[in-house]
């Protein structure tokens, strides 16, 4: 399992989560590893993007373009240059273990769309009407279609197939984020955050089943394969929610010391046939955690692993696949923070 950062330093982290054993009892704990680090562009590091089950990873950034990594040998694949504006939200398709397309939508509004082997540019769609800014970015199990936010308070359905916008509305308020989802049902849904408030919708008509009040602003979450849907911002703590019930099932208070900026909910192990139960957080004040679900009813659990970047983070994303630490150690190259200082 991996994950990859980003801050508004310019600066890209790449985790790897290990497994350490002691020698005395045989007891095993998780550690945080640096697979690498160092200013990837030359602007704020706006969003991030993770293959699943699969070792590649994707950044977008202030400076108009996307920059690629190979996670198991920590390296940079080079940069997309196509964009023309800031890119704000990344998202891959995957077919199963392999991802097929990347998405990167941008602030003028458009949406490109590459093929994941090469990464050549298929086609670019225009999100919104006006060029607005495209704020967040999900993209269907299926494949086919893709919903995006605008930063004026538009919502988008994209025809994936066929290249095109399939409908548009405007929103009573502006969303940040927003992803698909299931509930413990299996039923189809998405979910949007605006300040406070996460709604929860049928994919098929966009009507609201449950509307979740956060108490203050939220600025992540992610959706988990069991029906829960995790959340976190300014309250500085992490809530896991029922989709079914739209109901508070545990919640982590002070899981950070500052905002939640990213939330990472690790894909299921062996295809997607055992069941994982751990997530990861990122605040702004640059300290990533660990988390195990199971033990979030406790009044103060504690993080399995946690790493320190000591910088202003701004986004999170993560994969399941699971590394060869034998090459792992062999291949990484892991860059001190203090030489780019």
């Amino acid at each position: 399992m991996a994950l990859v950062a980003g801050s508004y330093e310019r600066f890209i982290w790449g985790f790897s989560l290990k497994t350490l054993t002691a020698s005395s009892d045989s007891s095993e704990t998780l550690a945080l590893a640096p697979l690498f680090s160092y200013p990837a562009h030359t602007g704020p590091v706006r969003c991030v993007a993770a293959a699943p089950r699969a070792g590649l990873a994707a950044s977008g950034g202030a400076d108009d373009s996307v920059r690629l990594y190979d996670l198991p040998t920590a390296a940079d694949l080079g940069p997309l240059l196509d964009p023309s504006a800031a890119v704000s939200a990344l998202a891959f398709y995957s077919r199963g273990p392999v991802p097929r397309n990347l998405l990167a939508a941008c602030d003028d509004g458009a949406l490109h769309i590459y093929d994941a082997d090469g990464f050549a540019l298929l086609t670019t769609l225009r999100a919104f009407q006006r060029h607005e800014a495209v704020e967040a970015l999900a993209v269907h199990p299926s494949g086919r279609v893709a919903l995006a936010v605008g930063r004026a308070g538009s919502l988008a359905m994209l025809n994936l197939v066929r290249g095109r916008r399939s409908f548009a509305c405007r929103l009573e308020r502006p969303a940040s984020a927003v992803a698909y989802a299931e509930d413990r049902d299996g039923g189809d849904r998405f979910v949007m955050a605006a300040e406070e408030k996460v709604t929860l919708h049928d994919s098929v008509d966009a009507r609201i089943i449950h509307e979740m009040d956060c108490g203050k602003r939220v600025l992540s979450f992610a959706p988990a394969k069991n029906g829960v849907l995790y959340t976190g911002g300014e309250d500085r703590g992490i809530t896991a929610w029922d989709l079914s019930s739209g109901m508070v099932s545990s919640r982590i208070e002070g899981a950070h010391a500052t905002r939640v900026k990213g939330i990472v909910v690790f894909d299921n192990r062996n295809n997607g046939s055992e069941l994982c139960n751990l997530i990861a957080s990122a605040s702004s004040d640059g300290v990533i955690r660990i988390w195990d679900v199971r033990t979030i009813g406790n009044a103060k659990p504690t993080p399995l692993a946690e790493a320190n970047t000591k910088a202003r983070l701004t986004c999170l994303a993560g994969t399941s696949l699971k590394f060869d630490e034998e090459n792992q150690m062999k291949r990484t190259r892991c860059i001190d923070l203090g030489e780019h200082s």
